[in-house]
C-alpha cells in the first residue's frame, strides 16, 4: 500500500513539458535575481579575496550548485515526471519521505517567506527616508501586511502571480545593471581590506551553494517540465550557472567599487546609495520585484504542508506560515541572510546528496518507492546535517571560517553515507519499481 501523497500523484506526460528557456532558465534566473541572494555577497568576502578571486569563486559556486545540486535532481524528474515529493520516497522511504523531503521543505521555505519580508519592509522604508526598523510600529505593519497579503495571494492566486514573473525579473536586472554602471568605475581600485584569499573564496561559495540548495532538490519539479536531456543541460548551465556569474558577480564588483569610492560597507544596499536621487525609486523597485518570490515560497510552503498534512486545509497551513514568517521578520530573525543559508545548505545539503547516491547505485534511474522509513537516507541526512551546521557549534572562532563551505562538505557526508549505509543493507525494498510507476510519462 501506498500513501496517498504517492498513489494519487500522475506523473507529468510529455505533452505538457516545455522547452528550457520557457521555464526552467527563466525561472531559475528569476531566484538569483532576487535582492537577497545579493544583497550580502560581498560582505566577508570581497575583503577577504578580492574581486578577481571573488569572481572564480562564483563561477566553482555555479558549477558546484549545478552539477552536484540540480543535474540529478533534474534528470529523475524528466525521466519520471514526478514531483520531489515523490522521488524523495526512494532516498527516504515512503513514510520517511513525510518529513524529509516533505515537510522540512515547506517549514524552510516559511523561513525564506521571512527574510522576503524582511527585506521588502526595510527596501520599502529606505525607500520613503524612514529610520524605523525592526520592532517599530511602522515597521510591524507592513512585514505584517505584506506577509499576510502575499501569502494569501500564494495560497489562492499564484497563477496569476505566475504570469508576470518572467517580467518582473527585468526589474532587479536593470536595477542591478544601474548600480553597476554606477560604481564599477572604483572596483579597478579596489584593494582587500582583510587579506585571507581562502576564506574568502570558501565563504562565497558557501554563500551561493547554502542559498541554491532547495532550488538544487526542486530541480527534479523543474525536471518534470523538461522534455529531454537538452532541456536539463540548457536549463540548468543558463539559469543557475550564467545566473550566478551575472546576479552575484555585477553586485559584487559593484560594491567592491562603492567602497573604494567611498561606501560605509558591504553592502549592496550602499552600492544603491550611491546612485544618488534614483536610489529611492531603486530600493523600492527592488521591493516591489520580491512579489514574486514571496508569492511562489508561499505557495511552495502551502504545498509542501498540505500534501504531507492533507487533514489541514492549504489555506490554514500557509497563512500560519505566513504568521511565523511576519513574527520573524518584524523580531529581526530574519536579517542574519548568511546564517540563513548556513542552515539551508545544512538541511538540503545532504538531501541532494542521499538522493545523488541513490540515483547511482540504482543504476541511474530512480528505483520506485521504498518500504516505510529508508534509515540509508536518514543516517546519510543526520551525518551530513551535523557536518553542515558545525559553524554553528560553539568551536572557536578561528576555526570556524576553515570548516566553509559547509553545505558542500554536507552534500558530500550525504553522498558517501547514504552509500555506505546502502550497502550494508539498510535500504528497504521498493514497493513498485520506478519505471513501472513512470511508465505512462
Amino acid at each position: 500500500m501506498l500513501p496517498d501523497y504517492i498513489s494519487k500523484t500522475v506523473p507529468n506526460p510529455t505533452s505538457n513539458r516545455a522547452p528550457w528557456y520557457k521555464n526552467t532558465a527563466p525561472t531559475y534566473a528569476g531566484v538569483f535575481l532576487w535582492v537577497v541572494f545579493y544583497r550580502e555577497i560581498a560582505a566577508g568576502t570581497v575583503d577577504k579575496a578580492g574581486v578577481w578571486l571573488s569572481l572564480l569563486a562564483l563561477l566553482a559556486a555555479g558549477l558546484i550548485s549545478y552539477a552536484l545540486f540540480y543535474k540529478i535532481p533534474a534528470l529523475m524528474g524528466m525521466k519520471t515526471g514526478f514531483p520531489l515529493y515523490v522521488i524523495g520516497s526512494s532516498t527516504f522511504g515512503t513514510q520517511g519521505g513525510y518529513l524529509m523531503p516533505g515537510i522540512l521543505m515547506g517549514l524552510l521555505q516559511v523561513g525564506w517567506m521571512s527574510v522576503n519580508a524582511f527585506v521588502a519592509t526595510s527596501f520599502i522604508l529606505t525607500a520613503f527616508g524612514s529610520p524605523a526598523g525592526p520592532g517599530s510600529v511602522l515597521f510591524s505593519i507592513i512585514a505584517v501586511v505584506w506577509s499576510l497579503g502575499l501569502g494569501f495571494v500564494g495560497a489562492m492566486g499564484i497563477q496569476y502571480v505566475a504570469r508576470f514573473a518572467l517580467y518582473l525579473n527585468m526589474v532587479p536586472l536593470a536595477m542591478i545593471l544601474v548600480v553597476f554602471f554606477t560604481n564599477a568605475g572604483g572596483a579597478a581600485k579596489y584593494v582587500p581590506e582583510h587579506p585571507n584569499p581562502y576564506v574568502g573564496f570558501v565563504m562565497l561559495i558557501q554563500i551561493v551553494v547554502g542559498f541554491f540548495a532547495t532550488a538544487g532538490a526542486a530541480g527534479v519539479d523543474f525536471g518534470l517540465n523538461s522534455r529531454d536531456e537538452n532541456d536539463v543541460k540548457w536549463g540548468g548551465l543558463v539559469g543557475i550557472l550564467a545566473a550566478v556569474m551575472v546576479a552575484g558577480g555585477l553586485p559584487l564588483i559593484a560594491v567592491a567599487g562603492a567602497r573604494a569610492l567611498g561606501a560605509k560597507d558591504y553592502l549592496f544596499d550602499s552600492a544603491i546609495a550611491r546612485t544618488g536621487s534614483f536610489a529611492a525609486i531603486a530600493f523600492f523597485l527592488f521591493a516591489i520585484a520580491s512579489i514574486a518570490p514571496m508569492c511562489f515560497s508561499s505557495f511552495i510552503a502551502g504545498n509542501s504542508l498540505a500534501t504531507m498534512i492533507p487533514s489541514v486545509p492549504r489555506l490554514t497551513s500557509t497563512m500560519v506560515g505566513s504568521v511565523v514568517a511576519a513574527i520573524l521578520a518584524v523580531t529581526g530573525v530574519a536579517a542574519n541572510l548568511v546564517g540563513l543559508f548556513t542552515i539551508i545548505g545544512a538541511s538540503f545539503g545532504p538531501i541532494c546528496g542521499a538522493m545523488a547516491a541513490d540515483y547511482l547505485l540504482s543504476g541511474r534511474k530512480w528505483a520506485g518507492p521504498r518500504q516505510g522509513i529508508n534509515l540509508a537516507g536518514y543516517g546519510a541526512w543526520a551525518v551530513g546535517f551535523l557536518i553542515g551546521i558545525l559553524p554553528f557549534l560553539p568551536i572557536s572562532a578561528d576555526i570556524k571560517p576553515y570548516l566553509q563551505p559547509a553545505a558542500v562538505y554536507s552534500f558530500i557526508a550525504g553522498f558517501v553515507v547514504y552509500a555506505a549505509l546502502a550497502k550494508a543493507g539498510l535500504q528497504p525494498k521498493v514497493v513498485l519499481d520506478g519505471e513501472t510507476m513512470s511508465a505512462k510519462v
